[in-house]
């Protein structure tokens, strides 16, 4: 090897040196950047030329920088992804449950169990004293709060349902977003890698995306080979390339609607046609929202609604059965509850006397002081078909639920966590550990700086001292 290839020799080794010091430098910058995958520089050694004379060394010709690589696993990725569009799914249907479950205040002074306990005792003060004003007005008024409960209760149902059918268009307006943002990334990647240069930190911009996809949609990434990328929902192309293919939530924006216009996410370009998601917010959201049906196994929120009716009914139907044998004004047939058919069970329920004179109290025939009816009415709230069992299958419906939602998200979440934890332990950068690079590079630097001086004060003596021994 001349002097002059090793003067290059050296000269690669600076090179390598400084872009390794480079990449550590950008490493430790961004150790605390979220999404940022740790970079290493990736050199080879170049090789000796051919041999032409006896006199070759066949030494190599120093070092090549080939890239610096995004120390990425695509496996890992996939996992975090797969992780993470479970907790989003489950993360929704578990805040909603919890919001459901709030929503009953049971067990609590507030809740429908005890309106009902009172509402019963009531008539039973009445069944004792049916002369005495107080007591009318005392039932009256018990009754009037079990009905505004009960309508509290379902309104505030239906107030949820539009909650989560709004905040699922905000989250499908994050998807459109996501998915530009990745069609987009995908033309920059392909071109910056045509080009030769390093996209290293665009693959973990787009990643960041496709696992925020993966969170409100789920879907998997399907690698294309040239730097792009496919985003797959529902089995079909979210990202093609450089296109982005937009999705709609389509369907009613009332509960009362939902029944004959389900929400669901379907293609911009295909609508009435349900993307069939395989977890994700969406997903979770879109789940809640479906409709009630007669199995008792639709939407968890339209389900809760349907239950508040079922209960209004059964209230009205026991209660009225009863109070219709007991004399009014001296005829039976009366009705204490009326619903008013035009609106949902829950909301039309309401109390039809106004004083004592439109309460039934006792039996035909059975004196002015009889409070048979009235007794009969108070033990109501006993039994297996009772408005109380109903109201308490009803609130463990929604307890076991909810329970079941919070411990699928509480796991799903660990998986996160783990998944994340694995992907970290492979792509997160290590201070400790880019000290450490720093240290060698710093040494490679100093060592290829030397080879270079040296090299040099050799060429001086050659070109400039030969030949003046003696002089």
């Amino acid at each position: 090897m001349s002097t002059f290839s090793g003067l290059n020799t050296a000269y690669t080794g600076l090179v390598a040196a400084q872009t390794g010091l480079n990449v550590v430098g950008q490493n430790i910058a961004n150790a605390t950047t979220d999404g940022y995958t740790r970079q290493r520089v990736t050199t080879s050694a170049v090789v000796a030329p051919p041999s032409t004379t006896s006199f070759s060394t066949g030494v190599g010709q120093g070092v090549s920088v080939d890239g610096i690589a995004r120390l990425g696993n695509s496996f890992a990725d996939a996992m975090v992804r797969t992780a993470t569009a479970s907790s989003g799914y489950w993360g929704v249907r578990s805040s909603a449950m919890t919001t459901l479950e709030t929503g009953l205040q049971e067990p609590g002074t507030n809740g429908l169990s005890t309106g009902l306990q009172n509402f019963w005792s009531a008539w039973q003060v009445f069944s004792n004293s049916a002369d005495t004003p107080a007591s009318a007005s005392v039932l009256l008024a018990q009754a009037g709060s079990l009905t505004g409960q009960i309508a509290s209760g379902y309104q505030q149902v239906d107030q949820q349902w539009s909650g989560v059918r709004s905040n699922a268009d905000t989250q499908v307006a994050a998807l459109n977003d996501a998915a530009s943002q990745v069609a987009g990334l995908n033309g920059l990647i392909r071109s910056t890698l045509a080009t030769g240069g390093s996209a290293n930190e665009l693959i973990d911009k787009r990643n960041t995306l496709t696992t925020q996809i993966a969170n409100l949609a789920g879907g998997t990434v399907r690698d294309r080979g040239d730097g792009t990328v496919d985003v797959l929902i529902g089995g079909n192309q979210l990202v093609s390339g450089t296109t982005a293919n937009t999705v709609k939530l389509a369907g009613s924006y009332l509960m009362s609607g939902a029944s004959g216009a389900p929400v669901q996410l379907e293609w911009s370009s295909s609508p009435g046609s349900a993307i069939a998601l395989d977890g994700g917010e969406i997903g979770g959201s879109v789940a809640m929202l479906a409709a009630a049906n007669s199995t008792g196994d639709g939407g968890p929120i339209a389900e809760a609604a349907a239950s508040y009716n079922a209960f209004a009914t059964a209230l009205a139907t026991q209660v009225n059965a009863v109070h219709e044998t007991g004399v009014v004004g001296g005829t039976t047939g009366h009705d204490f509850f009326a619903i008013d058919s035009s609106k949902p069970a829950a909301l039309g329920l309401s109390v039809i006397p106004t004083d004592s004179t439109g309460i039934a109290n006792g039996a035909v025939g059975a004196g002015a002081y009889d409070g048979s009816v009235a007794d009969a009415i108070s033990q109501l709230g006993t039994g297996s078909t009772s408005p109380d069992t109903i109201w308490s299958g009803i609130v463990t419906g929604i307890g076991a639920a909810s329970q079941v939602a919070s411990q699928q998200s509480t796991l799903s979440d660990l998986s996160t966590t783990s998944a994340t934890n694995a992907q970290l332990s492979n792509s997160a950068v290590s201070l400790d550990e880019e000290n450490v690079n720093m240290i060698t590079f710093q040494h490679a630097y100093q060592g290829a700086a030397r080879v270079m001086t040296t090299l040099d004060q050799m060429l001086d003596t050659l070109i400039n001292h030969t030949g003046t021994v003696g002089l």
